[in-house]
């Protein structure tokens, strides 16, 4: 009986889920914010760097992966998987953690004329074929390669080999002009398609965006106007006075603001005269995109352009 209750106490310690100290290390980019992490010498804290900032986080309990969070702030947080991760800071959530090269899971692609769709989870694709409509078919995938630039994975469909090559570079869809954080090529039976993948939400989410251009006209000097997403498909920043935020959608036929509200704070003149321009700008919005320079490009429904970047702090 000794034994049989020694061992079962052995087995119960076995499954316990403690803190996890594996080493945690690199950098990560959730959607457009830089995340450096590294284990700190004491305590076996993890410091976690992102716009000028460091956050101390010590070692939690977790089902899976590595979980540090910030000690009495259980909402601030990073959980490591290897080449992924969450980061969230007071309860907002950053888009998924990705070390170089490495996708969101699950990532999906599609291409035009002719249309096809992938979607990859794991070692398994879910593939519509070019040319053929109905339901999806399920692949086995090896991945064949894997660096900073990005994941090559290998398939065998029908006796048909199947290769999907996703690179890590903005693209363009061919038909909507809808913009994606990865360029994709598909390889079926010796016949190559291009395509487009990975959520379209990383291009924007992650950064302030500071505004240096209303429709041509620039900004007053020493103003400041930022734009903003969070997760929930929520919208924030400063408008020139006041502060101001609201819903978006972004959808393959662009994006649109709603709800937007704003403070009731009085300023001089000039800045409440930029701010109510702005606004309305931002209220005739239906796409975005990423310039040729990284500049995030709001253009309304007349034509007219926000031009913004990326804050010096990201």
């Amino acid at each position: 009986m000794t034994s049989l209750v020694a061992a079962t106490g052995l087995l119960l310690s076995a499954c316990a889920t403690g803190p996890n100290t594996q080493a945690v290390s690199g950098s990560y980019q959730c959607g457009q914010l830089n995340v450096n992490v590294a284990n700190a010498n004491d305590d076996d804290l993890l410091g976690v760097d992102y716009q000028g900032k460091r956050l101390l986080l010590k070692p939690e309990a977790s089902a899976s992966g590595a979980l540090y969070v910030a000690p009495g702030d259980n909402e601030t947080r990073f959980l490591s998987k290897g080449e992924r991760a969450t980061f969230t800071v007071k309860g907002q959530a950053y888009p998924e953690c990705l070390q170089a090269g490495a996708l969101e899971m699950p990532f999906e692609a599609t291409g035009n004329e002719p249309f096809w769709h992938a979607r990859v989870e794991g070692e398994e694709l879910l593939f519509n074929r070019p040319y053929e409509s109905g339901e999806p078919e399920k692949v086995a995938l090896n991945t064949t390669v894997a660096n900073r630039h990005g994941r090559e994975f290998s398939g065998e469909l029908d006796g048909q080999e199947l290769t999907l090559k996703v690179a890590r570079q903005l693209c363009e869809d061919s038909m909507s002009g809808a913009q994606f954080p990865a360029q994709v090529r598909l390889e079926l039976n010796g016949e190559v398609f291009q395509g487009c993948g990975g959520d379209p939400e990383r291009l924007f989410r992650g950064a302030e965006w500071i505004v240096e251009d209303l429709a041509g006209a620039g900004i007053i000097d020493r103003s400041r106007i930022t734009v903003e997403f969070f997760d929930e498909n929520r919208f924030a920043g400063r408008a020139s006075c006041n502060r101001y935020g609201g819903q978006y959608e972004l959808t393959a036929e662009g994006v649109s603001f709603d709800y937007m509200h704003a403070t009731k704070m009085a300023c001089a003149p000039a800045l409440m005269n930029q701010e109510d321009r702005f606004l309305e700008l931002m209220s005739k919005v239906k796409l975005a995109a990423i310039g040729r320079n990284g500049e995030l490009v709001l253009t309304t429904t007349e034509g007219e352009e926000i031009k913004a970047f990326q804050s010096t702090e990201n």
